[in-house]
């Protein structure tokens, strides 16, 4: 693991040419506490897009932005086909899909058929971000079983994209955290639940979104 001085990062504009930094939030079992409390201390002036992915059975409707948006001063959606991904809101992807960032800085909705092992797909969407928007990614991987989000992670640092991770005492399940810290240097950034959303404010406020040049 390296870690990454925040003084050093490159400045990239938070609205340059109207895209905004994103925060992909993603984890799965115990994960959603950890969410909450991230969110919850993000002032209504965050001006990054903050995507939240939980692995959730797609048998069942999510109460996942409702719970937020009662943890929340940003406003919080669900995400769907075509959403534009804006600074200074939270989007949701909901169960039984799967989604990606595009080039054209909006979603795309894919169906998640059959049993693949992770409902929605970390490693998916942090992939996408890693490819058409890296200079302005931050991926936080929190508690979870298994190890979606590491290959995800470790695409999006290749490519210039900052990577955190919750430490292991502060994660209920630290297995994701766990895979994405085992990937040679993928992660920036190792803190406890309670220290990633006063980092991501310093990061994202700074233009620190990143990696050094």
């Amino acid at each position: 693991m390296t870690t990454v001085d925040a003084s050093a990062g490159s400045a990239v504009p938070t609205e340059e040419a109207g895209r905004p930094p994103i925060v992909a939030l993603v984890c799965s079992a115990g994960g959603l506490e950890a969410v909450m409390a991230i969110v919850a201390v993000l002032p209504p002036s965050f001006p990054a897009a903050v995507v939240v992915l939980r692995h959730q059975s797609p048998g069942y409707p999510s109460r996942v932005p409702e719970i937020l948006g009662n943890h929340c001063a940003l406003p919080v959606v669900a995400a769907s086909q075509g959403l534009e991904v804006r600074g200074g809101v939270v989007v949701v992807v909901p169960p039984a899909v799967h989604v990606l960032v595009t080039n054209e800085n909006r979603l795309a909705l894919i169906a998640s058929d059959g049993t693949p092992p992770y409902r929605p797909s970390a490693d998916l969407l942090l992939t996408s971000l890693a490819l058409v928007a890296a200079d302005r990614t931050i991926a936080v991987v929190l508690s979870g079983g298994g190890h979606d989000g590491a290959t995800g992670a470790s695409a999006l640092h290749d490519m210039g994209g900052l990577v955190l991770a919750s430490d292991e005492q502060s994660s209920k399940h630290f297995d994701m955290p766990a895979a994405a810290i085992a990937r040679h240097d993928a992660v920036d950034f190792v803190l406890p639940v309670s220290d990633i959303g006063a980092k991501l404010m310093e990061l994202v406020e700074n233009g620190h979104v990143s990696q050094p040049t």
